[in-house]
């Protein structure tokens, strides 16, 4: 079995989906997706892809819609599938939380290497990466960006994903893009996560009653229920990983105990969710890490994922 998602490299399917009136969600089978909010003068990306190449594909689609300049980039938070396209935008202002910025500072690069080694074919033209994104604005609990008269909201609202998950909420039009905190036919990657914070975070999200999401992966949520089905979907995957390891865990059990244990929990559910294979070790390894008391999550690195694989097949 190949590690990870090595074995991944077919092309996906790319949907570009009105979400609100201005708001687009980028999506690509299960691949990171990216948000499009345009203003009245200027238009704010969320997320921005691992490479200017792939980037540049955001770019082509929002192209279709507007000629309107990209003023803002955010970023949910600092995985590099995520943030190592930026520099592709030429916007003034990228924005993160301090957290997020944090994490960059801490980890940024082993979350790099390791990522690349993971998932090569998302990682396509890496050679135009300029280095790491650095944010240029940061923001300590919620800041609000006006793009004309159109105010967006930028927040953090609760850990899941990782210590510096932000989400984005455009109040005109009751839309919000919530990064990795909520995915739709996807598997939850956790293994920078948060798993007892994560479903209050999810009612956190909630409490805003969204009309419409676009989420870290899968389709875009339209309607309250979607929107409520993937809230519900997200909030199970996540319960059911860590309650399948926190018992192993509480006696002593082994990593590969828990994986065992979770596997039952978890496949006969979300088996055919994209990147499921993918996400499931780390979710095991940082899950079997929270439920013995670890609350920051260990820094993956390139080593670190091969000998938690091996540990794994033992």
């Amino acid at each position: 079995m190949a590690f990870a998602s090595q074995g991944d490299t077919a092309e996906k399917q790319i949907s570009f989906t009105e979400i609100g009136e201005g708001l687009y969600a980028f999506t690509a089978e299960g691949d990171p997706n990216s948000g499009v909010i345009i203003g009245d003068d200027s238009v704010m990306i969320v997320e921005a892809q691992a490479t200017p190449r792939l980037a540049q594909k955001v770019m082509d689609c929002v192209r279709t819609v507007t000629d309107k300049p990209i003023s803002h980039v955010v970023l949910t938070h600092y995985h590099a599938v995520r943030v190592l396209g930026a520099s592709a935008f030429g916007a003034e202002q990228v924005i993160m939380s301090d957290a997020a910025r944090g994490m960059v500072m801490e980890r940024g690069q082993e979350d790099w290497d390791s990522e690349f080694q993971r998932f090569p074919r998302l990682f396509e033209g890496h050679e135009s990466i300029p280095g790491l994104t650095w944010p240029t604005t940061t923001f300590s609990d919620s800041m609000t960006v006006y793009l004309g008269k159109r105010k967006v909201e930028i927040k953090q609202i609760g850990r899941a994903h990782t210590a510096g998950d932000s989400v984005i909420w455009v109040p005109d039009s009751q839309t919000m893009f919530t990064g990795d905190i909520v995915e739709y036919h996807s598997a939850c990657y956790c293994g920078d996560g948060h798993f007892e914070e994560w479903g209050a975070t999810l009612d956190a999200v909630k409490a805003y009653d969204p009309q419409s999401i676009a989420p870290g992966r899968g389709d875009a949520l339209v309607g309250r229920e979607m929107v409520d089905a993937a809230l519900a979907n997200t909030r199970d995957f996540v319960d059911s990983t860590y309650n399948a390891v926190k018992p192993i865990a509480a006696k002593g059990g082994s990593l590969k105990d828990a994986w065992d244990a979770v596997r039952d929990a978890c496949d006969p559910k979300f088996k055919d969710y994209a990147i499921y294979e993918h996400c499931l070790p780390f979710n095991v390894a940082r899950a079997y890490d929270e439920a013995r008391g670890i609350v920051h999550p260990r820094i993956w690195t390139a080593e670190r994922d091969l000998e938690m694989w091996a540990q794994l097949q033992g």
